[in-house]
């Protein structure tokens, strides 16, 4: 199986890579996200670490049963011949409706199929007040015309 865009990755194709990975986020279906990476792809999740597509998978199922109405914007930080860095921010709330801005970094090495075989993401979580949201498109694929992170100045 192979996943366009593949390594060696110039600016614009790294670009499209975070851009395509932000948008299978947001659909926030852990069976789709999960075939982004290899079989035996390794995360290091804040201090969680998974191993594998099941692994992944369940992390994720985890993951948005308690991030509720999840939205995220990843961007583009840097890339080399196999590996991309993004920086990324996204909002959500808990079950009792308290609403918080996680920012992180992710750093990625890619196979020759471009499947993800290594995700280290560092993460720090913000409460904030519903007010003080910036991402209130639709749940799913953040519009086009939204601005990203750096417009937000985030």
């Amino acid at each position: 199986m192979s996943r366009p865009p593949l390594p060696p990755f110039t600016a614009e194709t790294a670009a499209q890579k975070a851009r395509l990975a932000e948008d299978a986020w947001n659909s926030r279906d852990p069976e789709r996200v999960a075939l982004a990476y290899t079989e035996d792809s390794v995360w290091r999740n804040r201090a969680e670490f998974v191993t594998g597509r099941a692994e992944i998978a369940a992390f994720l199922r985890r993951k948005w049963a308690h991030e509720l109405d999840y939205r995220l914007i990843k961007e583009l930080w840097t890339h080399g011949a196999d590996r991309i860095a993004v920086r990324f921010a996204y909002e959500w709330r808990d079950d009792s409706g308290r609403w918080f801005r996680s920012y992180g970094n992710e750093n990625w090495e890619f196979d020759g199929q471009g499947l993800m075989r290594r995700r280290i993401a560092s993460i720090n979580d913000l409460p904030i007040a519903e007010a003080e949201r910036k991402y209130r498109w639709p749940l799913g694929r953040r519009p086009d015309d939204h601005p990203g992170l750096s417009d937000l100045g985030l």
